[in-house]
C-alpha cells in the first residue's frame, strides 16, 4: 500500500523516498487505484508538513471522503494530532 509505504518513509527519515510516493500518489498512472484526498494528508503528515497535510484534509471534507471518519483514532495523523486545526476538523467532520 502506498501510503504505508510513503508515511513508513516519512517517519524514519527518508524524506526524498515518501517525496516520490506522494508524486506517485498525486499522478496515478493508468490503471493505479483512486488515491483519496485523505491517504495524501497521511503521508504530509509523517513527514510533519502540516500545512500540506490540513490543506489535503480539507480537500478530503470539502470531497466528503469516507476516510475522515475514522481520523480520531488514525495512528496517520498522530504527528499533527497536536495542532488546533485537527480538534477544527474533527468538529468539522463531527467527531467532537
Amino acid at each position: 500500500n502506498r501510503v504505508a509505504l510513503g508515511y513508513a518513509y516519512a517517519v524514519t527519515g527518508h524524506r526524498d523516498e515518501a517525496l516520490k510516493v506522494l508524486q506517485q500518489m498525486q499522478t496515478p498512472e493508468v490503471g493505479q487505484t483512486y488515491v483519496s484526498p485523505n491517504q495524501i494528508a497521511r503521508v504530509y503528515s509523517g513527514l510533519g508538513d502540516k500545512e500540506q497535510a490540513f490543506l489535503w484534509l480539507q480537500k478530503a471534507f470539502e470531497g466528503r471522503d469516507d476516510g475522515l471518519t475514522r481520523m480520531k483514532v488514525d495512528p496517520f495523523m498522530d504527528p499533527i494530532r497536536s495542532d488546533p486545526r485537527f480538534a477544527d476538523m474533527m468538529k468539522k467532520v463531527g467527531l467532537e
